[in-house]
């Protein structure tokens, strides 16, 4: 309860010099001049960081379960190692899935002007909406890729134990495999949608 507490009034203290150091607005204002002043280029690197970063820790994580299990399981049955491979693969996929939305923001990522931006409300306000627009979808493939990796190491953790006492569970522990590395493609799928949306440039 008291760490809680303090956690409070830290959090309190810190929104309080926050203020002071903006010119003493209240903190809704600070956070709405925080998010006017922050570059629309900054939102998309941040994006892509987030894309590429938690979707190769997902991928990571995925390998590390599987492989471990693998590789603890096929020393009493040597016949699984290399049919349970296929569970990297998936893992490894999770990695790819942000490797694309990277890329995908990366193309739609284009110059303007910054001058003629304050001047033009409506260019300034297209182009920082397709910043805010390539940072969330980064997060959401990120953040997806992120949980689809965890799960797929997870399942194939477990489908490579169960091959190792029944081959028969391998193809059904693979059904729930798919499934799991599905979701995934959806976040890459919404990403990519979300992308769409994006313009960027001296042109609304």
């Amino acid at each position: 309860m008291w760490m809680k507490t303090i956690g409070g009034l830290v959090g309190v203290y810190l929104l309080i010099g926050l203020s002071d150091m903006l010119g003493g607005r209240g903190p809704t204002v600070d956070i709405v001049w925080l998010l006017e002043n922050i570059s629309p280029y900054a939102m998309c690197g941040l994006g892509v960081a987030l894309s590429i970063g938690l979707s190769v820790v997902g991928a990571s994580i995925g390998i590390y379960l599987t492989g471990a299990s693998i590789m603890g399981a096929g020393v009493k049955e040597p016949r699984i190692r290399n049919k349970n491979l296929i569970s990297i693969i998936f893992s490894e996929a999770v990695g790819i899935y942000g490797i694309i939305v990277s890329l995908i923001m990366l193309t739609n990522l284009e110059m303007f002007g910054l001058e003629a931006a304050e001047q033009n409300f409506a260019m300034k306000a297209q182009n920082y909406m397709s910043g805010y627009i390539m940072l969330g979808a980064g997060l959401t493939a990120g953040i997806a890729n992120l949980v689809c990796g965890w799960a797929v190491g997870a399942v194939g953790s477990g489908a490579a134990i169960a091959d190792a006492a029944n081959p028969v569970l391998f193809v059904r522990l693979l059904v729930v495999e798919i499934f799991a590395s599905a979701i995934g493609l959806f976040g890459l799928i919404v990403a990519v949608i979300l992308n769409s949306k994006v313009k960027m440039g001296n042109i609304v």
